[in-house]
């Protein structure tokens, strides 16, 4: 055992008791304690708590008295362990990080003498089990209550301590809107809209605070019996910066990040978990009664899943990626739908749509806009322009229609151009060039021609009253006189000045009242003249309106008939109109017009140009 004045420089022995330096480590603290154990010495009067508080850190905190203090006491001395007193502590059974020690009573042995009954000590029993390896864990208390009630028992007198997880770093919702709400939403009578959620996709204003983070917490450090430290795991952090999209950022308050908004907009959450705030609404759920119910939107709107049956999406600017099934209506922008459009429709109150896969028993209509379609089958169509891969058992009308094959399709437009066109099964190739009815042009034309007619009958009327008044003899000598004098072809004399002056005053009636035909002649041709600029710009006006019809197709495979439909321009574009009207008009049984092709092979290549209007069918 060391003597007064060797003990470790982390141990400080005074007649008040043992101490520990605090500035000393502990694995200092742990050699020192080694030493003297090993140099068969114990602490007596052996404050077990601080002894392990200050060498691993570990168990109860140190008492309030002696925090902040230099010097730690946690034993009256130091005293020699004697290898008699050492014999009477066995073994001790270590299973699973538990050390298992059997109390029993104890003798001292004296050759020659009977045996003497002894009793164990806590503070040697902690020597003796640093020296066997139990470093850390002893149950003090359970221990001290044994050895002073001198049962015999088998008791845990020591345990490992496992490490104790920390805790990772989490993300919780600040803003209350930010979450969706799936009530259904109350209409304007009070009524519930059973199809419809109240709040699907919330709306942030600008400088918002929508998440913050919670920092990880560090895992509390064990240890097994031997004073070996067990590590607990590395709790997972959190970025909150790899969260931020467009429209957020991460501020930083009191030591506190927070994912806030930049803009206002809708909130979208991507795969990556990452947070946007933009006009668009994005979504990765599809559109169904279990995650959307039926949806109306103010902003655009982008759609990962699909739209089930029965299900509406009504918006502007729609990007679909999944198949749809259900409906789609858009009140402007593009309508595009990136797989299959499958019995549902898509309609567009002033902009394009467009199916990049099929569709399939479907209604595709746009008022003001193109269609384009990959493959189309069993479809109505309407658009000012539809353009078509391939068209099968379709009935599609338009201004302008495109397709590379089509097979018995119904088809209207002002101009058509297909690759390929025949039956399918036993449903023949109808083809429609759209020729507007003009009829009232031509009508109002030969109102105006007429009324010009008139206007020029009134002036050759006037004129003849005024050739008979000037072919009179006095009349005409007069005129005739007159013109060579104002020409000074003739000189007169006084006297003959005089006698023309008095022929003047004679004819001065007859020529007042041709002055007066004159201004009617000049009235009835001004009205004849603008009555027939009138009818030039109802011509014009008619054609711009005829402007021309075409029919093309480069191969005819089958039974195609084509044949003209009239449509009033006045009542709008022929093609806005329902879908089962589109469906009834071109499909139906008889048609009065003749057709302008009818064949099986062969091509088609017809014009309006030129052509008379044809009969109303």
């Amino acid at each position: 055992m060391p003597s007064e004045g060797e003990l470790p420089s982390s141990l400080v022995q005074r007649d008040d008791g043992v101490y520990f330096r605090a500035d000393a480590t502990g694995a200092a603290c742990q050699a020192a304690v080694n030493q003297v154990f090993l140099s068969n010495g114990y602490f007596s009067g052996l404050d077990y708590a601080v002894f392990i508080r200050v060498l691993y850190d570990a168990g109860a905190e140190l008492p309030a008295a002696l925090k902040g203090q230099e010097l730690v006491r946690f034993a009256d001395t130091v005293l020699p362990f004697h290898a008699q007193r050492r014999e009477l502590y066995k073994s001790v059974r270590i299973i699973n990080g538990e050390a298992e020690y059997y109390f029993e009573p104890v003798f001292f042995t004296v050759p020659d003498m009977p045996p003497t009954p002894a009793r164990l000590n806590f503070d040697e029993f902690v020597a003796d089990m640093w020296v066997k390896g139990i470093r850390f864990g002893i149950d003090a208390p359970a221990v001290k209550a044994t050895i002073a009630g001198g049962r015999v028992t088998r008791l845990i007198a020591a345990r490992r301590l496992n490490a104790t997880p920390g805790r990772d770093a989490v993300i919780v919702e600040v803003a209350q809107n930010i979450h969706r709400s799936n009530a259904p939403r109350e209409m304007a009578n009070g009524r519930f809209d059973l199809h419809t959620f109240q709040n699907r996709f919330p709306q942030m204003p600008p400088h918002v605070r929508l998440l913050r983070k919670v920092p990880r917490v560090p895992g509390i450090r064990g240890y097994e019996l031997s004073g070996i430290p067990l590590e607990p795991p590395q709790p997972r952090d959190v970025d909150l910066a790899a969260m931020a999209g467009p429209g957020t950022a991460v501020e930083e308050a009191n030591g506190v990040e927070f994912l806030v908004s930049t803009t206002e907009g809708f909130l979208s959450i991507d795969g990556s978990k990452r947070v946007s705030i933009g006009p668009k609404i994005v979504s990765r759920e599809g559109v169904s009664v279990r995650t959307t119910g039926n949806l109306q939107l103010t902003g655009e709107y982008e759609e990962f899943g699909e739209v089930q049956e029965q299900r509406s999406v009504d918006g502007g600017n729609i990007t679909i990626h999944g198949d749809v099934f259900g409906n789609i209506n858009s009140r402007g922008g593009v309508i595009s739908l990136r797989r299959n459009l499958m019995s549902g429709t898509a309609a567009n109150a002033d902009g394009d749509i467009e199916v990049k896969g099929v569709a399939s028993a479907s209604v595709v209509q746009t008022r003001k806009g193109t269609v384009t379609l990959g493959r189309a089958e069993s479809c109505v169509i309407t658009g000012t322009r539809v353009v078509i891969g391939e068209a099968s058992n379709c009935e599609i009308m338009a201004d302008e229609v495109e397709i590379k094959t089509a097979e018995g399709c119904a088809i209207a437009a002002r101009r058509i151009a297909i690759g390929r066109a025949g039956p399918r099964r036993q449903i023949e190739m109808l083809l429609f060039p759209l020729v507007p009815d003009t009829s009232k042009y031509d009508k109002n034309i030969a109102e105006l021609e007429e009324k010009a007619a008139r206007h020029a009958a009134a002036a050759a009327k006037v004129k003849s009253e005024i050739d008979a008044i000037t072919n009179e003899p006095d009349v005409r000598n007069y005129l005739t006189l007159a013109t060579r004098v104002r020409k000074q072809e003739v000189v007169l004399t006084p006297e003959q000045l005089a006698l023309f002056q008095k022929m003047a005053v004679q004819v001065g009636p007859a020529l007042r009242t041709v002055g007066k035909l004159s201004l009617g002649v000049k009235e009835a041709q001004a009205e004849q003249a603008k009555v027939q600029e009138l009818a030039a710009q109802v011509r014009q006006r008619k054609r711009e309106v005829a402007g021309q019809g075409m029919c093309k197709v480069d191969m005819v495979t089958g039974d195609t008939v084509v044949r003209t439909m009239e449509y009033n321009p006045d009542h709008g574009a022929a093609y806005d109109q329902p879908a089962k009207d589109i469906k009834a008009r071109l499909r139906a049984a008889t048609h009065r017009t003749a057709p302008v092709f009818s064949g099986s092979a062969g091509m088609v290549d017809w014009s309006s140009a030129g052509l008379p209007a044809p009969a109303s069918s």
